[in-house]
């Protein structure tokens, strides 16, 4: 029963049987038959087809919603008995941080917490959060403001520097505040909430958007526009501090800063575990290590 109840929840979250069983990794006819298999014990119709769409019905919504808290309260239950007893932190990572800074950053914190095992799933930073609250992940490290997630402990633990790729990286001539058109994150990501209002501050203008701050950055070398990237990335890609343009990251009372925002992201009842108290402390200290190095 429970199955089917993820699988429904899943569904609701993923809009088509296709994605809901590459959500789950089961077959799109497994999806059908737990589905039917609900219909059939509540007597009712949960979901409608439109096309390959799938929408819940009126009863379907009530179900996932009563549904959805007890799913995760069940898997925090099966984090805390088996994961927590075997020293081990599910971890939820955003994309870009995970290829860049990120592995050397939790190789750090490995040497320091040799006890501890850790289980890494890079997705973005939205996905991140949706995993925390279902009880999926037990920690993540992603984007955005900390204010954004109410529900949720939500801890800044640095502030990375933003960096402009020059197009082409040929030279260009810029003053800080003058208005510059660039390529960057789109809306949907986490850091882009973060840092759209400064860039209005600094007269960046957003002309194109992608998914990725690696894709932005391979872009901009590709002479397709200037791109506006965190440091970490455009240092993986062996992009020598001399061709890139730095932005303010330290508050002066003229000028806005332009960082992203990382965040240590855990639910209340996990975060008050010791285990993840003590990554936290470690990660904490290390990521503000590497603000004052940058």
């Amino acid at each position: 029963m429970i199955e089917n109840l993820e699988t429904l929840v899943t569904l609701s979250k993923t809009g088509t049987m296709m994605e809901a069983s590459t959500a789950m990794r089961i077959s799109q006819s497994a999806v059908s038959k737990r589905i039917a298999a609900l219909e059939r014990y509540y007597d009712r119709e949960l979901i409608e087809r439109h096309g390959r769409r799938v929408v819940l019905t009126h009863h379907g919504t009530r179900l996932v919603e009563r549904v959805t808290p007890l799913l995760s309260e069940l898997r925090s239950v099966f984090l805390e008995d088996n994961a927590l007893r075997k020293g081990k932190i599910i971890l939820g990572v955003s994309e870009a941080i995970l290829a860049s800074w990120g592995p050397d950053f939790f190789a750090q914190i490995r040497d320091r917490l040799p006890e501890v095992e850790f289980e890494f799933h890079a997705q973005r930073s939205p996905v991140v959060l949706d995993r925390l609250r279902s009880g999926e992940y037990m920690v993540g490290i992603c984007t955005g403001s900390s204010n954004a997630d109410t529900d949720l402990v939500s801890e800044v633990i640095r502030q990375e520097a933003m960096v402009i790729i020059p197009s082409g990286l040929q030279p260009l001539n810029y003053k800080l505040g003058k208005p510059l058109q660039v390529l960057t994150i789109e809306s949907r990501s986490g850091a882009w909430g973060s840092i759209e209002e400064n860039m209005q501050r600094l007269s960046l203008d957003r002309v194109v958007s992608l998914e990725s701050f690696f894709a932005v950055a391979q872009m901009a070398l590709s002479g397709f526009g200037h791109g506006l990237v965190p440091i970490g990335v455009a240092n993986t890609l062996g992009i020598a501090s001399a061709d890139m343009i730095k932005l303010p990251r330290k508050h002066h009372a003229t000028r806005p800063t332009l960082t992203r925002p990382v965040r240590f992201v855990a639910r209340k009842s996990m975060f008050a575990q010791a285990l993840v108290r003590s990554f936290y402390a470690e990660a904490s200290t290390l990521a503000a290590a590497m603000d004052i190095d940058e």
